[in-house]
């Protein structure tokens, strides 16, 4: 596995490279026989150093830990706890989630274009046309097909803030995301009541 050490503010020196490539090795082969690489991000913040680090396990699968401490060893100690505990806690669903990635991976894969939208000011409104939002970037992506409890697993593992899926059981468009309150949010559109209102009936 690769493990890419960068530095922003902050000079990372021999020691310091070491610690951080043997530690993420350790605590990522522990649970991944085949992750592909990571990469670790350490900056440099007035008084304070922050760590991030971000795995690419599998296959559309990434593990995301941060920490944040006055001394750089201990920032990125607490990031790396962070992704080891993250993954223990998800350890036999992923296992299950690798068993069945061949069948998954032989499903036709959606795709669709994803935009980033300039901030709503006025600058973004005066340069927008007929209304739309001001599109500064765009970039094609896959819709993974996942079971609910899979799609809730990456999300949680990639500390994202909704993802959007097929649901492996119905076929439709779902999407999980992250509450205020800490637990996960399940939109699921009834699909009989699409096709009622087009007037049309279930295959």
């Amino acid at each position: 596995m690769q493990v890419t050490v960068t530095g922003k503010q902050i000079d990372v020196g021999d020691s310091l490279r070491a610690h951080v490539t043997a530690t993420t090795i350790a605590i990522v082969e522990r649970y991944f026989g085949k992750a592909t690489e990571a990469h670790v991000v350490l900056t440099r913040e007035r008084h304070q150093y922050k760590a991030e680090i971000s795995v690419h396990a599998s296959r559309g699968l990434s593990v995301q830990g941060g920490g944040t401490a006055d001394d750089p060893y201990v920032a990125f100690d607490g990031a790396a706890e962070r992704i080891d505990k993250r993954l223990r806690r998800h350890k036999r669903r992923l296992r299950n989630h690798h068993t069945r990635g061949k069948d998954a991976a032989a499903a036709p894969a959606l795709s669709a274009t994803d935009y980033v939208l300039a901030a709503d000011d006025d600058d973004a409104d005066a340069a927008a046309a007929d209304g739309e939002p001001l599109v500064i970037a765009e970039m094609r992506t896959s819709i993974p097909e996942l079971s609910v409890s899979e799609a809730v697993m990456r999300l949680d593992l990639a500390e994202l803030p909704a993802l959007l899926f097929r649901n492996k059981a119905r076929g439709n468009l779902n999407l999980v995301y992250r509450r205020p309150d800490g637990n996960f949010g399940w939109v699921d559109p009834d699909l009989a009541d699409v096709r009622r209102a087009r007037g049309t009936k279930a295959p």
